[in-house]
């Protein structure tokens, strides 16, 4: 799918917002008294996602209230209404629609890009028609950001709803391979014993019981500037390997590539905007099915690593760790001004802050704060845990340099962020997104299945970091 708005030029229907107060709706000037009372007599009170049709004299429809519910305090108001206006998209009848006010402290954008994120389907399998009503960009907001913003999201979506069976480590490398064509990158993949040859073995280790060579991929935009390297997750399936998951804890493994989802997202909008010309961007994506077979990798192996570091595998269900550790070492090496990894990496994660908001890690408190600021002021959370030290000792084995899941379970998304930390240090600052990539319940604009997470809060924050 490719987002849109409506025509400007084209015949639309006005959408009033409208706010509540402790009498109920505050109609905005320009609502007559005529279609105030027809709005109070079907009981419209401005509910947040409430919507009232207004009747023409002549029957035809004249345009719509939209409830927004009470106004918020300002620091509370990018999250309170983070997408509401994505309902309206859902349920206003075939047309252009525009927006005919915008109340105080509403953000017109960030509605709009709601608007475009419900119109989203995941279409490949079954027929599936977006929302009839079709927005016209607000005036004074930048469509083609929007725009941008939303091919990104719909990508990502796309990849993760995608089942393993037509997303396996080679389908995810022709999405690579379009993205760099679409956009004049170059692309180079090590697949198979190729990686042993690059020095990239616990990719192999992990990826080598697939039913598709592991892989990694290495896509270069043509950008000249400070380097921002972005290092996904691309396990295909995650079975658990021979310390097999419970069916339960199967059934969403075709979303474990939603770290290179999202940085594939994150590239596709930074390229869309013109963005890529003044970085040097670089993804690196070690895409594998984490399988059983004869010749898969197993508890208490011991791995080393491409940075020399060796590793005691005490859970095989902890594959992601071990892929993405090369993919860091190698993305290290370079030394870029800002190396970001993105994972769907640990239960840890979920339990602490739930599936809609993703722990973030980074010892630069600068790069930290920018990064947390533009996820709140664009409807993007995240949250920063810290690389807490004490906890160092946690991976650090009897028999190896590191283990790649201690026993106990405690701070299960911190020590995996310090088991990653591990590969990086020439880096100046690194940042580790433990990410859920996935809605577990149709929300506004948000439906249930692949989601983004993280992507707008790098893409607004990175101007300020990257400066």
């Amino acid at each position: 799918m490719i987002p849109e708005f409506a025509d400007p030029d084209a015949p639309s229907l006005p959408l009033w917002l409208v706010r509540s107060g402790e009498s109920g709706a505050e109609f905005p000037a320009g609502i007559d008294s005529r279609s105030a009372n027809w709005a109070r007599a079907q009981g419209f009170t401005a509910k947040p996602g409430q919507l009232c049709l207004l009747p023409a004299g002549d029957g035809s429809l004249a345009g719509a209230l939209f409830g927004l519910g009470p106004a918020p305090k300002p620091a509370d108001r990018p999250m309170r209404e983070r997408f509401l206006l994505a309902r309206a998209a859902e349920n206003l009848p075939e047309g252009a629609w525009r927006l005919a006010n915008a109340p105080e402290g509403f953000d017109a954008a960030l509605g709009a890009l709601g608007w475009l994120f419900a119109r989203y389907r995941f279409d490949r399998y079954k027929t599936l028609e977006p929302p009839r009503a079709v927005l016209v960009c607000p005036e004074g907001t930048d469509g083609a950001r929007l725009i941008a913003m939303a091919a990104g999201e719909y990508l990502a979506r796309d990849l993760i709803n995608t089942p393993a069976a037509d997303m396996g480590p080679a389908e995810l490398e022709q999405a690579a391979r379009d993205l760099a064509r679409r956009h004049g990158a170059a692309i180079e993949v090590h697949r198979g014993e190729a990686l042993l040859a690059q020095n990239l073995p616990m990719i192999h280790a992990v990826g080598r019981a697939g039913a598709q060579e592991p892989r990694l991929i290495d896509i270069r935009f043509p950008g000249t500037g400070p380097r921002l390297t972005l290092v996904g997750k691309g396990v295909c399936f995650d079975t658990g390997g021979l310390d097999i998951k419970p069916p339960a804890s199967m059934a969403l493994m075709k979303k474990d590539m939603g770290g290179a989802a999202n940085i594939l997202g994150l590239a596709e909008t930074l390229a869309q905007l013109g963005l890529t010309g003044g970085i040097a961007l670089r993804l690196l994506i070690p895409a594998v099915e984490n399988a059983i077979s004869a010749n898969a990798f197993r508890p208490g192996d011991i791995l080393t690593s491409r940075k020399g570091l060796t590793v005691e595998v005490n859970n095989t269900d902890a594959e992601g760790r071990l892929v993405l550790a090369d993919a860091l070492a190698l993305a290290d090496e370079e030394a870029p001004e800002l190396l970001i990894s993105m994972a769907t990496l640990t239960g840890a994660a979920r339990v602490a802050l739930g599936p809609d908001l993703p722990p973030f890690f980074c010892d630069d408190d600068a790069v930290a704060a920018a990064i947390q600021a533009a996820g709140h002021a664009h409807a993007d959370p995240v949250w920063r845990l810290p690389f807490w030290e004490p906890y160092e000792t946690m991976i650090e084995p009897a028999i190896a340099d590191l283990d790649n899941a201690p026993s106990g379970g405690f701070a299960g998304a911190i020590t995996a962020a310090l088991f990653l930390r591990r590969f990086t240090g020439r880096a100046r600052s690194y940042a580790h997104f433990d990410i859920y990539g996935w809605q577990p319940g149709a929300a506004p604009g948000r439906p249930k299945g692949g989601a983004g997470q993280g992507m707008r809060a790098l893409l607004h924050a990175l101007p300020e970091i990257l400066t």
